[in-house]
């Protein structure tokens, strides 16, 4: 499967899918790019319900070749579009139902790179991650640390998934990158060391990189990824729900990325919210991190 060739074909037109690939109905057919277009666990801004679509605009201009890591990822993996999970709007676990039984037809098969939606589709995939692989690693980027235990008596929103995810035993270490930003109490960060995760703040991604690249490809075993793109700061990805200054470039987010030579499973990116952003900033971000995650996925399968 190839990409729409943008010498002859104007990227600007034609239907848009994940960088212009061909859609496919069976994920047997290779690596797949699904959305799920849901933002009802918001507990601040909505918009990330738009995140596919401006995912899907803000990849128009990437290309065969990933010069960075030497590598024709969409070729490797024979990379297609999947199309959206049909969600329910204003039904979250509605929703994670869809989500999974959607997922679980794809996780069997193949590796998926999926773009959010609120966070809190990615105990959906974890589910579904859990019943191909079993138990597997995390890495969550993120600037909140999302294990609160519920908001408003609510258990299922975007800043509980990985509570949940670690109760229902799920995933097996929990590494967290981006880490930033006010918290309501102190025994905030104390209930991350109790629940076994490992948090890397936003100061040892800027000045301790190669230790925070180190400990993720320390990680053994099957690993997924879950990409909160409020991790990145506003400046640079200013078109997410839950803004926090000071944290990753657009750069660094990119590089901790293509370091990573892990076993990944899969990968997702939440929280995209086209209608705050500036000029495609943020989708066109979100797209790339998908792009070279999907480069990783495919230097490890020729290797």
């Amino acid at each position: 499967m190839r990409q729409i060739d943008a010498l002859k074909s104007p990227r600007f037109s034609q239907i848009s899918t994940f960088a212009r690939l061909p859609r496919c109905s069976d994920p047997s057919e290779g690596a797949v790019f699904v959305g799920v277009p849901f933002d009802d666990a918001t507990t601040y801004r909505p918009g990330a319900r738009f995140g596919p679509l401006g995912i899907r605009d803000g990849s128009r201009l990437l290309r065969p070749y990933n010069p960075f890591l030497e590598v024709y990822p969409f070729d490797e993996l024979n990379a297609c579009d999947g199309g959206d999970v049909d969600t329910v709007p204003g039904y979250t676990e509605d929703t994670l139902r869809a989500t999974e039984t959607l997922m679980d037809q794809v996780f069997r098969v193949t590796i998926p790179f999926v773009a959010g939606g609120d966070h809190s589709i990615t105990l959906a995939l974890l589910r579904s991650a859990h019943r191909a692989h079993g138990r597997v690693n995390l890495i969550h980027f993120d600037s909140h640390y999302d294990f609160w235990d519920s908001h408003w008596g609510k258990k299922y929103t975007h800043g509980t998934w990985l509570k949940r995810a670690i109760e229902e035993g799920l995933v097996g270490k929990v590494v967290q990158v981006g880490i930033r930003g006010s918290v309501y109490s102190h025994q905030d960060k104390d209930d991350g060391a109790s629940l076994g995760i490992t948090s890397l703040d936003v100061r040892k991604v800027k000045y301790q990189y190669q230790s925070v690249v180190e400990t993720l490809n320390s990680l053994q075993g099957k690993v997924y990824i879950s990409f909160d793109i409020d991790s990145v700061d506003p400046a640079f990805a200013p078109g997410t729900g839950t803004p926090e200054v000071g944290g990753m470039t657009s750069f660094e987010a990119l590089e901790i990325i293509r370091s990573l030579k892990l076993d990944l499973i899969g990968f997702d990116v939440v929280e995209v919210a086209p209608p705050y952003d500036v000029s495609e900033l943020t989708s066109m971000l979100a797209a790339n991190l998908i792009y070279e995650a999907m480069s990783v996925v495919a230097k490890r399968r020729r290797r």
